[in-house]
């Protein structure tokens, strides 16, 4: 299982960009094996993002913003959904990952 983590490496937006690198630190920093993908510069990584977020999912726009996590091909969520889970000590499951042992996480 791959965690893909879809980003935006010449995002303008500042919000965006402090978000992608809380995703990107906390899976660092926890041992977590990833991928990057960058929607800026690939249509391909923007078009299967966009196909693959569910449609309750999207925003009324229809255009999910950077970063989106999948496992695999199984949708986690979004930034909103991955700080919830951090917060509550519960991105393991989210990610849709076993724990480490010993791990409060």
């Amino acid at each position: 299982m791959v965690i893909k983590v879809f980003l935006a490496t010449s995002s303008g937006s500042t919000a965006i960009k402090k978000k992608q690198q809380d995703v990107v630190g906390f899976l660092e920093a926890n041992k977590i094996d990833y991928a990057q993908l960058d929607i800026a510069g690939s249509e391909e990584n923007r078009m299967w993002m966009r196909e693959n977020v569910p449609g309750d999912k999207k925003p009324t726009n229809g255009i999910p913003l950077p970063p989106q996590i999948f496992n695999d091909e199984n949708y986690c969520g979004d930034y909103e959904t991955f700080f919830n889970a951090k917060e509550e000590n519960q991105v393991f499951a989210f990610l849709g990952l076993a724990p480490p042992p010993g791990s409060k996480v």
